[in-house]
C-alpha cells in the first residue's frame, strides 16, 4: 500500500496553506488515490482467546439510540446490543463492501414488495444483569425496539422506518413487518449502525429513557462494565454470546481521546493497540512520519463514505437562489482543501466516492458538473444576477468534536468565501449542542461538516432532499426530486435503479441544494498482533471487535 504523501508545493507549510487561504486561482494537484490490495485479510491462522483491546473511543453523548444520530453514541452501544441483520465483518471485507447477512434473525423472506418476515435465533440470550438476568430474546422485544422507534416523536433517524405500517409477532421466534409502500432497501436499513438495535422493554419500563449507562443491556457482543465520564468505557466478555467462541477478547477499554497528539503519543508507544484518529485510523499529516519510525504497523488505505459539505437552509434567503448556491459552489477550491488541510481524497458529488458503484465521478454529472470547477470570477458573476453585487453576511457554523483537521478546513472555507464577497462569520459549536441543533436542521446561514455516512445509495440522498426526511439539513422542498427518491425505493430491478439515482446525482449537482466538497482518505492502522480485522467506516465497532483477535 502506498504511503507516499501528496505533492506540495515549494516553499510552502500546511499551515502556511491554511493562513494564506491560498491565493486565488492557485489549484494544486490531487494525490492519486492509492487502491487497496485484492485481498484484504493477511492470513489470520486459528482465533486465540484472551487479552484486552485497548482503542480510542468516544464518550456518547448520551446512550439512547433512539434520540440522537450522533456516532458517539452509537459506536459506543455497537459493542452491547446486536440488530436483527448486520454488516458481514472480518478481514476478508474490503472497507466500503456492506453485505447484509444474520444477525439476531437467522434469515429473513419477503412475502411480497410490502411484506417481510423474519425468524429469530433461538436461545439468544440478553445480558445476565438485572433487570434482565439473561432471559431469551423473543420477538416481543423486536416489536417493541421499532414501535418505540417509531413512536419516538425526537428519533431524528425515524425517517428511516417510516415506510412500515405495523409489525405483528407471529410466535416466539417469528416477526413480520407490512409496509405502507413497497421500499426495496429495508433490509439494508435495518442492518445501519445507527438506531437499529434491538432494546428490552424492561429497560425503558425501569429507566423511562435509556440515557443513562446503566440502562446499555443487549445481547451484543461485550457488557458494559465501567463508563467513567470523559475518560473511558469498559466492556467485558459476554460469556453467553451466541456467536460460538466470539468475542476472542476478554474486553475492551473504550478510551476518549479527543486531544490528538496524546493519542498518537500512545499509539507510537503502544498503549494503543489500532491507529488513534476516527476509524482507527492515522492522520494523513502524521502518516509520513509514522511509517518511518513505526514501519512494523499495519497500514491500509481507503475512501471514507462520509461526503464532506457545506449546507445551508435552501428555504430562506439568499440560499433560496439557485444562483447564489452555484456562486458559492464555484467559490471553494476543492482539492486544494484536500492539499492543504486533509492530504488526500478525491472531490465528491452528493454520493460518496467511497460508494464507488453508485457514485458519479465529477466528470459525468452533466451540466452540473462545471459548479464543481473552481471559479471566483464566475461566482462574483453569479452573485452580482442574484442582486448581491457586493457580496453578503452570514453566519459558518462548524463544531470541533469531527478534529482539528475539520476545524482547518471551515478556516480555509470562510477565506475562499471572502475572495468571492461572502463575510461568514465563523461559530463554533460543542459537538452535543451540535448533534442537538445544528445537525438536524436547525441553525441558520452556512454550515461546514461531514453529512452523515452511507453504506448505501438511498441513505445520503433519501435524508437530504426528501420532503419527509427528519434529516433534511437544508430544509429542501422540490417535488420533483423527492418523486425521484421514491422512485428509486420502489425499483427492484437493480440496473434501473441505478439509472435513477444516477440521474438524481446530475439533478442535485445542477441544484447545489449541497455544496459537496470531498470524500477524505483514511488510513486505517493497526498493531501487528490485531488479527482477523479490517477497517470499515461504519459504527459498527462492536462486532469487528468480536471476531478479531490478539497474538501477542
Amino acid at each position: 500500500m502506498s504511503s507516499q504523501h501528496p505533492h506540495k508545493t515549494p516553499g510552502m507549510s500546511r499551515r502556511e496553506l491554511l493562513k494564506t487561504g491560498l491565493a486565488a486561482g492557485v489549484t494544486l494537484s490531487a494525490f492519486p488515490f492509492a487502491q487497496p490490495p485484492t485481498a484484504w485479510g493477511a492470513e489470520a491462522g486459528q482465533p486465540r482467546r484472551g487479552g484486552l483491546l485497548r482503542v480510542r473511543g468516544y464518550e456518547p453523548v448520551h446512550f439512547d439510540p433512539h434520540l440522537t444520530v450522533s456516532f458517539k453514541t452509537h459506536t459506543t452501544l455497537s459493542f452491547v446490543y446486536n440488530k436483527l441483520v448486520r454488516h458481514k465483518v472480518g478481514a476478508d471485507v474490503p472497507p466500503g463492501t456492506f453485505i447484509v447477512e444474520p444477525d439476531l434473525a437467522e434469515r429473513w423472506e419477503e412475502l411480497d414488495d410490502t411484506t417481510y418476515v423474519f425468524s429469530l435465533r433461538q436461545g439468544v440470550k440478553w445480558h445476565n444483569k438485572p433487570p434482565l438476568n439473561g432471559r431469551e430474546l423473543v420477538a416481543e422485544d423486536v416489536k417493541f425496539t421499532y414501535d418505540r422507534f417509531l413512536r419516538e416523536q425526537g428519533n431524528p433517524n425515524r425517517y428511516i422506518l417510516d415506510s412500515i405500517d405495523q409489525i405483528e409477532v407471529v410466535d416466539r421466534y417469528t416477526v413480520k413487518f407490512f409496509l405502507k409502500e413497497p421500499y426495496v432497501w429495508f433490509v439494508n436499513a435495518l442492518a445501519y449502525s445507527s438506531s437499529m438495535w434491538i432494546i428490552a422493554p424492561e429497560m425503558v419500563q425501569q429507566f423511562g429513557d435509556l440515557k443513562k449507562p446503566e440502562a446499555a443491556i443487549g445481547t451484543g457482543p461485550f457488557l458494559l462494565e465501567r463508563h467513567e465520564p470523559n475518560v473511558k468505557t469498559i466492556f467485558r466478555r459476554n460469556p453467553d454470546y451466541f456467536r460460538q467462541g466470539q468475542p476472542y477478547v476478554d474486553g475492551v477499554e473504550w478510551l476518549v481521546l479527543d486531544d490528538e497528539s496524546t493519542g498518537l503519543a500512545m499509539y507510537r508507544t503502544g498503549q494503543l493497540d489500532c491507529g488513534p484518529a476516527g476509524n482507527w485510523s492515522v492522520r494523513q499529516q502524521d502518516l509520513e512520519a509514522l511509517q518511518k519510525s513505526h514501519p512494523h504497523l499495519v497500514y491500509r488505505d481507503f475512501l471514507s463514505q462520509t461526503t464532506q459539505a457545506i449546507m445551508m437552509r435552501t428555504d430562506m434567503a439568499p440560499f433560496n437562489d439557485v444562483r447564489v448556491r452555484r456562486a458559492i459552489s464555484h467559490a471553494i477550491d476543492r482539492q486544494a482543501l484536500i492539499e492543504a488541510v486533509w492530504g488526500r481524497g478525491a472531490p465528491t458529488a452528493a454520493v460518496s466516492r467511497g460508494l464507488v458503484e453508485w457514485s458519479l465521478p465529477i466528470d459525468q454529472l452533466g451540466v452540473g458538473a462545471k459548479y464543481y470547477q473552481y471559479d471566483p470570477k464566475e461566482s462574483r458573476r453569479l452573485l452580482a444576477e442574484a442582486g448581491f453585487p457586493k457580496g453578503f453576511k452570514t453566519q459558518l457554523t462548524a463544531t470541533p468534536g469531527y478534529g482539528r483537521d475539520l476545524v482547518d478546513d471551515v478556516q480555509l472555507v470562510q477565506r475562499f468565501l471572502k475572495d468571492v464577497g461572502i463575510e461568514a462569520e465563523l461559530k463554533l459549536q460543542e459537538f452535543g449542542a451540535y448533534a442537538a441543533t445544528t445537525q438536524q436542521g436547525k441553525f441558520e446561514g452556512l454550515v461546514r461538516g461531514p453529512f452523515g455516512i452511507a453504506w448505501e445509495p438511498d441513505a445520503p440522498l433519501y435524508r437530504a432532499y426528501a420532503a419527509d426526511s427528519s434529516w433534511n439539513t437544508g430544509h429542501v422542498s422540490d417535488p420533483k426530486l423527492t418523486a425521484m427518491l421514491k422512485e428509486q425505493r420502489r425499483t427492484k430491478d437493480l440496473e434501473a435503479r441505478k439509472k435513477i439515482i444516477f440521474e438524481i446525482q446530475r439533478y442535485v449537482a445542477d441544484q447545489q441544494y449541497y455544496v459537496y466538497l470531498n470524500s477524505i482518505t483514511i488510513t486505517g492502522s493497526w498493531q501487528p498482533y490485531v488479527k482477523n480485522f479490517a477497517p470499515q467506516h461504519s459504527f459498527d465497532y462492536g462486532n469487528r471487535v468480536a471476531a478479531l483477535w490478539l497474538e501477542r
